[in-house]
């Protein structure tokens, strides 16, 4: 068997998880059986991936993030350290109530801060940033920048990371030249 990814020896993957070529799995980490893990990814130590989660390309997940089942991170996202996703709305120890999980989908290059909690069943749109200790309770539009418990939006976020000019019109990005179309509640890349 041709092993093309890097796997730290005590890192958990179960039979049957998918992991793409030269991602890096790094200490105590533990992927469970249907997981599907794209090409190039990182995870960084004490991360968990449960069933039926799909992780796309370039993936950077740090350390201590838990990813249940149902959520799907698109290429390119990120998710800072002690980040969690839910799966349940309302848990109960007595009930089991893996029927009721719902989806979670974070759209290419999103980035999660540190201590961030998705509740599950939003989107979070592309190139979104979910600031550290957040709780995201709705869905999140691309390019938005969200803080707080519960979140709420501060303004709008460029596809390279920096924060764009705060003004409803066409607006361009000062560190990378890029052309944005900003109205109350939409971005629209140029």
């Amino acid at each position: 068997m041709n092993i093309d990814h890097y796997l730290h020896p005590t890192a958990v993957v179960e039979s049957g998880a998918q992991i793409g070529k030269d991602t890096a799995i790094w200490h105590w980490v533990h992927i469970c059986a249907t997981a599907k893990i794209g090409e190039h990814c990182i995870l960084g130590q004490n991360v968990f991936v449960g069933n039926d989660v799909t992780i796309g390309n370039g993936v950077k997940i740090q350390n201590n993030v838990s990813i249940y089942t149902g959520v799907t991170l698109e290429d390119d996202v990120f998710c800072g350290p002690s980040a969690v996703f839910t799966n349940v709305i309302n848990p109960r120890s007595f009930i089991n109530r893996k029927d009721s999980f719902l989806p979670t989908l974070v759209k290419r290059g999103a980035t999660i801060g540190a201590n961030a909690t998705i509740i599950c069943g939003h989107t979070i749109g592309c190139y979104a940033l979910i600031g550290a200790g957040s709780v995201v309770t709705k869905d999140v539009p691309n390019y938005a920048l969200m803080v707080g418990n519960p979140i709420r939006q501060i303004g709008w976020i460029c596809r390279c990371g920096e924060r764009l000019p705060q003004k409803m019109a066409e607006v361009t990005c000062s560190a990378c030249g890029q052309n944005f179309r900003l109205s109350l509640h939409n971005c629209q890349k140029l």
